[in-house]
């Protein structure tokens, strides 16, 4: 090998580490988004929209149709547009959920000092309702705010008591329809309006509105929330799409002191391994 060849090698050397990066990188992105809509309705979208590209570009390149091409490139440039329309749910989780994996530096909100004490009251109160069988649902806002939902259900600013849950959720009072949504040691709301999931892999075919509200609303969230069937009295914890269920007061006091933190180590692996329901 002579000079000039090694010259030329180490000066492309470079150029091919780029290559491989871009490659690389392109890979990560198509990954990400197969993980981001694997289980969801946008899946089957993305399926479909790949299926119909592949089955175009591979007619007009084979039969030469210019035409066919000039169109079909005027057509992804509509469908640039016409993609975060169509899947402006999914970017909005995703986006959520990329916001939640570093927050933003700051002092610690000062009344999780007073959080034994609101999980203490909150599993009393779930106690108190599951046996006697008064629906209730329970929404703990964590990094993701809550405020268009609690605007609109009915301004309550009160310290988090059992007594005042167990009053809230009483069955025929003004406030017992609804949600109730929790900021630190406060009751911020009562009577609020959640979004109703929609879908179909519920644990139960016989869970109502509640449960699809509770799961709902930490499908576009990472609020936690304590729902109890008017039915049976069943307490359940709904965290990222999922439900946990069949558990007594003690239990639920355990599980809402290990989501409740304001610190959280492994944000990033949660932002990898996070599923939601389809």
């Amino acid at each position: 090998m002579g000079l000039q060849e090694i010259i030329w090698a180490v000066q492309s050397l470079p150029r091919s580490w780029q290559n491989i990066l871009d490659v690389l990188l392109v890979a990560f992105v198509f990954f990400l988004i197969l993980q981001f809509v694997r289980g969801t309705r946008a899946a089957t979208l993305l399926r479909g929209i790949g299926i119909v590209l592949i089955l175009m570009w591979s007619l007009s390149f084979l039969l030469n149709l210019q035409a066919f091409s000039w169109l079909l490139s005027r057509t992804l440039t509509a469908l640039a547009v016409a993609l975060p329309v169509i899947f402006q749910e999914e970017l909005r989780r995703w986006l959520d959920r990329v916001g939640r994996v570093l927050p933003l530096p700051g002092p610690e909100n000062k009344e999780t000092q007073h959080q034994d004490n609101v999980i203490g009251e909150i599993s009393d109160a779930a106690r108190y309702m599951s046996r006697r069988r008064h629906g209730a649902l329970i929404v703990l806002e964590r990094e993701t705010g809550l405020q268009e939902y609690a605007d609109s259900g009915v301004t309550m600013d009160a310290l988090v008591s059992s007594e005042i849950l167990q009053t809230t959720f009483f069955p025929n009072t003004a406030l017992h329809d609804g949600a109730v949504i929790i900021r630190g040691d406060r009751i911020v709301a009562g009577a609020c309006t959640l979004p109703i999931s929609s879908a179909r892999n519920l644990p139960d075919r016989t869970m109502g509105l509640r449960h699809r509200a509770s799961l709902g609303i930490t499908e576009v969230s990472d609020a936690v929330a304590v729902v109890i069937s008017e039915e049976t009295g069943r307490i359940s914890v709904v965290v990222g799409g999922r439900f946990i269920r069949g558990i007594d007061a003690e239990r639920l006091a355990m599980i809402l002191s290990e989501y409740l933190p304001q610190k959280h180590p492994s944000r990033i692996f949660e932002f990898f391994r996070f599923k939601r329901a389809a």
